[in-house]
């Protein structure tokens, strides 16, 4: 198995006491499996996502990548890790505005010590960003940045990608569109993807689907 997580539980301190976000949750992920993570706002999805990316520890339970247990691990460890083992996309397309296209795209894969000029290029040209590697973020629109932001998750090669509503400031077609071009390459690399979505019509997209409420899973 890819990665699993089992029985996590995660409470925040609230005015009235503890709140109980998730409550013993386990899911599993297998290589080349797609998984949609759906619920309403506050049940916990992006909770679960920050824990599976090792960004924060469960009051309960253990998420594991590969066998490896997040839980004994130090944080230089975890950040291992998320450089080299999981790809990060997030609604929010989070580019580095001073730098290009094309060094966007790098960017994560540098850092993973595993560039591949040829790989990133090919990427590019799958996103239809071949024309526009000079350019900076900000002269883009928003469908262009995203798919800069998957290209440069995608770069480095991930086992695994956790992706939090990443279509979610596109319009329809746009969003289909980077979603499309994102399964394919998920599936062309063998990567796992565990993707939060308020949407059942995008959720459908994906070989499996779990739906969470009021942090346990329905």
């Amino acid at each position: 198995m890819l990665l699993e997580a089992t029985d996590i539980a995660r409470r925040f301190p609230g005015e009235a006491g503890p709140v109980t976000v998730l409550d013993g949750v386990s899911l599993s992920l297998a290589q080349g499996e797609t998984l949609a993570l759906t619920g309403e706002s506050g049940s916990g999805k992006s909770t679960l996502l920050t824990l599976l990316a090792g960004l924060d520890r469960p009051d309960r339970g253990e998420i594991r990548l590969k066998g490896t247990a997040f839980g004994p691990l130090k944080e230089p460890e975890l950040a291992a890790i998320r450089r080299g083992r999981i790809g990060l996309v997030f609604q929010q397309f989070n580019l580095v505005p001073s730098l290009s296209v094309a060094q966007n795209i790098a960017l994560q894969a540098r850092l993973a010590g595993r560039h591949d000029r040829d790989w990133c290029a090919a990427l590019a040209e799958r996103l239809g960003l071949s024309a526009h590697l000079a350019k900076y973020p900000e002269t883009l629109s928003g469908g262009q940045q995203q798919r800069v932001a998957v290209a440069r998750t995608l770069a480095a090669r991930p086992e695994v990608i956790l992706a939090d509503e990443p279509t979610g400031n596109l319009d329809e077609a746009t969003g289909d569109a980077v979603l499309a071009e994102m399964l394919a390459l998920v599936a062309e690399t063998g990567a796992g993807l565990v993707m939060v979505t308020h949407s059942g019509r995008l959720a459908g997209k994906l070989s499996r689907r779990l739906h969470l409420a009021r942090g346990r899973l329905a």
